[in-house]
């Protein structure tokens, strides 16, 4: 029976994207934040020359929202159309008047474009001072927060949609062991039949087995024929599934391991099917599994 998840706590997949932008007297900037699978938790992050201060802020509040996941952070920067090509120094500018009047004296000429020839009086568009990189920089290390909170917002998102999947996967493998399980190879009196046909082959030996031979190969018999051990620990494996999707967040590593389990069962049910019928039900029980496995590599 398919259990209720809409009580449950939310899943988080480790694939998302965010996007923040904005801008200070013209010098605009942009975050972007992209999010896919990972063991661990692993931040890249390209900023522009001078914006290092920014990774240790980033750790920070990474930190706080994810546990994995490979996330790369890039902060780009750019000019808007209105802005002006070329900007005057003022500062600079002055500074070289007065030490020409000063040594010139006050009536001498002073040639402009002399002074706008020297290094550091004209500006480009593309060079911001100190005070604006640094306005730039407060506005982008505020942001942060809210980014990565739009980031976890997206992987949450995500995670609604694999638990839908998640959980109609798990449906379809109940279902599977449920065929098994009514199978006629599966049950009693079939296994009875065909042990009893195995037993006539043995009894019939030449020369007879000895009698403690004969109890071995009798107990191998009974373990190869009898799948109801292997069909009560998937079922086992489905409880633990479904608990796990309604556990929610951090469940991703736990959901691969169990993964690895079901698989076991299912490689042991088809090796001791006997019949068609069985055989078809464990190799379509295996795809299905495959299936849950690729899905939960997307889990944090």
């Amino acid at each position: 029976m398919t259990q209720d998840m809409t009580a449950s706590a939310p899943l988080s997949s480790m694939t998302g994207f965010a996007r923040k932008e904005g801008g200070v007297d013209g010098l605009s900037w942009v975050w972007e934040a992209r999010s896919v699978n990972g063991k661990s938790l692993d931040l890249r992050l390209r900023t522009p020359a001078g914006f290092e201060r920014l990774e240790s802020i980033a750790r920070v509040e990474l930190a706080k929202r994810f546990r994995r996941g490979n996330v790369t952070l890039n902060l780009s920067l750019g000019r808007s159309e209105t802005a002006p090509a070329l900007r005057i120094n003022r500062e600079v500018l002055d500074q070289l008047v007065a030490l020409a009047r000063e040594l010139n004296g006050e009536t001498a000429p002073i040639r402009v474009d002399t002074l706008l020839g020297i290094r550091g009086v004209v500006e480009t568009g593309d060079t911001a001072s100190a005070e604006l990189n640094s306005a730039v920089e407060a506005e982008a290390a505020a942001a942060i927060a809210p980014l990565l909170d739009d980031l976890q917002a997206a992987r949450l998102e995500e995670g609604g949609r694999l638990r839908d999947v998640l959980a109609a996967q798990i449906d379809h493998i109940a279902g599977l062991v449920g065929d098994a399980r009514a199978s006629a190879a599966a049950q009693p009196d079939a296994l009875k039949a065909r042990l009893k046909a195995q037993l006539d082959l043995l009894l019939e030996a030449r020369p007879p087995l000895p009698e403690d031979r004969l109890a071995q190969e009798l107990a191998l018999l009974v373990g190869r024929c009898d799948v109801r051990e292997e069909l009560d620990r998937l079922d086992a494996h489905i409880g633990q599934a479904r608990g796990l999707l309604a556990a929610g967040s951090g469940v991703g590593r736990r959901l691969d391991f169990l993964c690895q389990e079901f698989n076991r069962e299912a490689n042991t049910l088809c090796s001791k099917a006997a019949d068609v019928a069985l055989t078809r039900i464990g190799l379509d029980l295996k795809a299905v599994i495959e299936q849950f496995r690729e899905q939960i590599q997307n889990i944090e």
